[in-house]
Formats: C-alpha cells, sequence, structure tokens
C-alpha cells in the first residue's frame, strides 16, 4: 500500500459564519490535518475575502469558488430560480474542476447543493455525506395553500433526494433514531458531533443561575422557555434566566411584558464570545429547542458541569442525556413539563450536584479524541482497504 496521507475534500457554503456546521467542520478538519496528517481542503461558495469565524489549522487549503448562492436570499421565488439556475451550473463546473485538480480520497459534501451532482463527479474519489439536522426538518418547506409551484418543487426536490443518497458511498448521520428515519438507505453510519472544546474548569453549581444559548429564531423555542419561566420565576424567587445568541428579541420582550415576567431576572442577551465562562457560572443549562439536529450546546454546557433540562424534541437530546441521570427531558413542546423539570433541580442541591458529576463523566464519549477515531475507521473501511 502507498504511504501517502490521505486527501480530504470538505465541501460546505462558508467559514465566515458561526453556526453549528462551520463549528464541526472546522474542528475535525483542524484535528484531521494536525493528528492524522491528512491533506485535508475545504471547498466553499461563499464570503470571498471574510475572515473565518473558527480558527483554522495553518495546514488545511481553502478554496473559495466565490458563486454567491446568498445573492439568492432576498430574491421571490422566480427571480431565485433564474438566478440560482446559472451559478448551480457554474458551481457544478468548478468543484469538478478542483476535485479533479486534487484527486481526494475521499470527498464529503454537507449535503447542500452539491448532492445534486456530486456522485456524477468522476474524480476518483469516495463520496460522504454528512446530515446535521433530523430528516422531517431537512430543507423543510413550508405548505402553502396558494403557491402551487412551491410546493410541487418542494415535493420534486424530497423525492430526488433520497436518489442522491443511495449513491454515496456512505451517508452519515447523528443519531439511531435519525438511521432509522431512512428507512429507503442501506449505506447509513452513524456519527455523533464532537465536542468543540473540553474546558479548562467547571462550574461550582453555587450562583442560581439558569442558561440558555441558541439563535433567537422559532425552532429553538425561546417562546416556549418564557412560557415556562413564567412559572418557574413564581415559584424560585431567587434564581434567574440569561439566554444568550444571535438574531431579533423584539417578539421576546413583547412576550414578556404580555407573560408579566421580571426582566430583572430573566434577561435576552446578544451572543456571547466566552460561552465557557457563561456556563461556568450558571448552575442549570436549558434547551427549549422544537427539533434538533444534535444539540452541541447540551454537549458543551454538561463538559461545564451543567445539569441539562431538555425537550424530548427530535432527536439530538435523547442522544445526549441519560434520563434521570445527568439530566431532565421533558415532554416535547409542554412549557409546563420544561418548568417542572427545572424546579426539580433549582429545588434539590444534592440531585444538581450529583448529575454535575454524571454530566462531566458522560460527555467523554462525545471527545474529539473518540469522535475522530470513529471517522478515522470509517475512512479506513471505505478507502484504505481498496488501496491493497
Amino acid at each position: 500500500m502507498e504511504n501517502k496521507p490521505l486527501k480530504i475534500v470538505y465541501c460546505t457554503p462558508a467559514l465566515y459564519l458561526a453556526g453549528g456546521m462551520e463549528r464541526v467542520v472546522t474542528l475535525k478538519a483542524n484535528y484531521f490535518a494536525d493528528y492524522y496528517g491528512y491533506d485535508v481542503t475545504i471547498i466553499i461558495t461563499e464570503g470571498k475575502g471574510k475572515p473565518y469565524f473558527y480558527p483554522l489549522s495553518d495546514k488545511i487549503k481553502v478554496v473559495n469558488l466565490d458563486i454567491n448562492f446568498e445573492k439568492l436570499w432576498n430574491c421571490g421565488l422566480l427571480k431565485r430560480i433564474l438566478i440560482y439556475l446559472p451559478k448551480q451550473y457554474r458551481y457544478k463546473r468548478l468543484l469538478k474542476r478542483e476535485l479533479m485538480r486534487i484527486r481526494p480520497d475521499i470527498t464529503v459534501s454537507m449535503l447542500r447543493r452539491e448532492i445534486n451532482f456530486i456522485n456524477e463527479i468522476k474524480d476518483g474519489s469516495k463520496k460522504i455525506g454528512e446530515m446535521h439536522i433530523n430528516r422531517a426538518n431537512f430543507r423543510k418547506f413550508e405548505a402553502e395553500k396558494h403557491n402551487f409551484i412551491k410546493n410541487l418543487f418542494a415535493r420534486f426536490w424530497s423525492g430526488s433526494l433520497v436518489s442522491h443518497l443511495k449513491k454515496l458511498d456512505r451517508f452519515v448521520v447523528l443519531t439511531e433514531k435519525d438511521r432509522e428515519a431512512w428507512t429507503e438507505l442501506d449505506n447509513v453510519e452513524v456519527i455523533p458531533n464532537p465536542s468543540p472544546f473540553m474546558p479548562s474548569q467547571v462550574s461550582p453549581l453555587t450562583e442560581k443561575r439558569v442558561i440558555a444559548v441558541g439563535r433567537y429564531s422559532h425552532e429553538k423555542g425561546f417562546d416556549l422557555l418564557l412560557r415556562a419561566w413564567a412559572e418557574v420565576e413564581k415559584q424560585c424567587a431567587d434564581w434567574y434566566l440569561d439566554i444568550y445568541g444571535d438574531g431579533d428579541t423584539t417578539s421576546y420582550k413583547e412576550l414578556m411584558d404580555e407573560l408579566g415576567i421580571d426582566k430583572r431576572r430573566c434577561r435576552l442577551n446578544g451572543r456571547t464570545n466566552d460561552v465557557e465562562y457563561e456556563y461556568c457560572h450558571s448552575s442549570l443549562f436549558v434547551l427549549s429547542s422544537r427539533f434538533e439536529g444534535f444539540g452541541m450546546v447540551i454537549v458543551e454546557a454538561m463538559a461545564c458541569g451543567l445539569p441539562v433540562v431538555a425537550f424530548d424534541c427530535p432527536w439530538g437530546p435523547r442522544a445526549i442525556i441519560k434520563e434521570g441521570e445527568d439530566g431532565i427531558l421533558a415532554e416535547k413542546g409542554n412549557p409546563s413539563a420544561l418548568a417542572k423539570g427545572l424546579i426539580c433541580l433549582m429545588e434539590n442541591d444534592t440531585k444538581r450536584v450529583a448529575m454535575s458529576i454524571a454530566a462531566q463523566r458522560n460527555v467523554q464519549r462525545f471527545s474529539i479524541d473518540e469522535i475522530a477515531q470513529q471517522w478515522k475507521c470509517l475512512f479506513d473501511e471505505i478507502v484504505i482497504n481498496t488501496r491493497q
């Protein structure tokens, strides 16, 4: 067998955003390049000239094709189609050129626009797809009674996706529940996301503070959290809640007024640049999401010693939290159930400390060392063995 480093190419839209996918791609790429000596290239389509949000190893090569699909964001449907088609054609042509030049052993698609043609590129690489959200909410198109074209397109796209996924050498999802959702496929592997950091300290659980982290968006369910908190603050008068994240807080502030929530004890903050510090100065983490691809913030919080109270939403929390051991899973979408879980741990110091210890122990299975080894085994299986 030739003794040469494995060549890996990642296809992902951008690296300048502070998103979960960008974080995971960067974390894994850095580890593969720095610890395994892989030859890693990341091919992106957006953010020409913008700095990368997460630190990237100087061993990694980045190719920006400068397609600028982001131009589509503020367009109507018809204009979007007219702009999209030539951009997609250009992307296919340029990505094929790069893959034929690089000749990677493995090409990893984050299941964005290249999934529609990646299997057609005969560069010799094995093709892997990664999905970071559950099937029901992947590229979800909201049904519209009076938009026949949009609904027709959604049905067509959903139907073609499975055929593209079948052709991949492997399709990687984050949880066993996600694997079960893809009954049509026999190439599905489960590899969770790795923890983005192992903290230098853990919370002493001395501050009566609950923390939540995420975008101010519908899927994160902060409206449900506020409804839960309206019940909690009446019973636990000395605790307070801090939410951190990007986005518009206007509707949430209006809901706080409607619910009569004390704004001195419930604060809607912007994004924090030191989330570890905020975890370590809290005593509980709460996740109110309507759905999650995985729930990396749960792993982060547990690594910092925080017990977690979360909705049992599809599908991430149940894959991470061991119910009653390191956290509490509440009925999904039920604010009163979430409030009950929070109050249970707020009023029981002994249980909170025991869950903190269990959380720190159990979360080790998501360390980058553990997850990278799973990826290495997969790469070896589909590539190294074929070289022999």
